[in-house]
């Protein structure tokens, strides 16, 4: 993880393109918690490098009655590229049920148009208020929020917990995320708003927060047709 820098010098330089999210990680310093998780984990080099914590809700691509609080818990791959891993809950015991990476602006400008239907956008999850950094001061989330307001996600999650699998049964699921009002289930979001704070009021503090200029490319499911992953029987190469 790179050297910390101050939320106010951040500030001051402003948010480069192609650094965005090398400052993202910079500003997500975490509580003195997460730095003693770190130091913990020192033998365990990849867990080591993770030092982000968001919580968004997600839905499944094709279905969004289908609906789930996912706790992100990420590393800093690259300048424009961090890698996260999903949990169903913050606490110790939390069952791992799935992976997302998120991506620049310009790295996703940059994929072909069929794999763009595979990423989701996290322009209204920003803006909504619904996606958080738990237990990062305020200041220090809306900074990080101009950051990841213009990035994509790709998302798939391994365990569909919301239904009762014991187990992580069968194939992975591709998960979106909101674009508009009334996409959220009300229950949901006051699950999500008793975890971390009232959405409201974070929609509210980050009004002034330009939008990104969306990719018509992501999101693809607003266009009618959803994409999601089918399990075929193949023949077996030979050896």
């Amino acid at each position: 993880m790179k050297n910390p820098q101050s939320i106010d010098s951040i500030t001051r330089r402003g948010f480069c393109e192609v650094a965005a999210l090398s400052i993202a990680a910079s500003a997500f310093a975490q509580s003195s918690e997460k730095t003693k998780s770190a130091a913990a984990s020192a033998n365990f080099p990849p867990i080591g490098d993770i030092h982000a914590h968001v919580c968004g809700i997600h839905f499944y691509s094709g279905d969004m009655s289908r609906q789930i609080i996912a706790e992100h818990y990420c590393s800093h791959l690259s300048d424009e590229v961090l890698q996260c891993i999903l949990y169903d809950s913050n606490k110790p015991g939390a069952r791992l049920i799935g992976i997302e990476y998120i991506v620049s602006a310009r790295i996703f400008e940059s994929l072909p148009p069929e794999e763009k239907k595979l990423w989701h956008s996290h322009n209204y999850e920003v803006k909504s208020g619904v996606l958080t950094a738990p237990g990062v001061a305020d200041a220090a989330e809306k900074d990080l929020m101009k950051v990841l307001i213009g990035t994509y996600g790709k998302t798939w999650h391994t365990w569909q917990v919301d239904r009762g699998d014991k187990l992580p049964m069968g194939i992975p699921q591709l998960m979106m995320a909101f674009t508009a009002d009334g996409q959220a289930k009300a229950s949901i979001v006051a699950e999500r708003d008793k975890l971390y704070g009232a959405s409201a009021a974070k929609k509210t503090a980050r009004a002034d927060i330009a939008d990104a200029k969306l990719d018509s490319g992501a999101d693809g499911w607003q266009k009618g047709v959803a994409v999601q992953l089918d399990l075929k029987t193949v023949q077996a190469a030979a050896q």
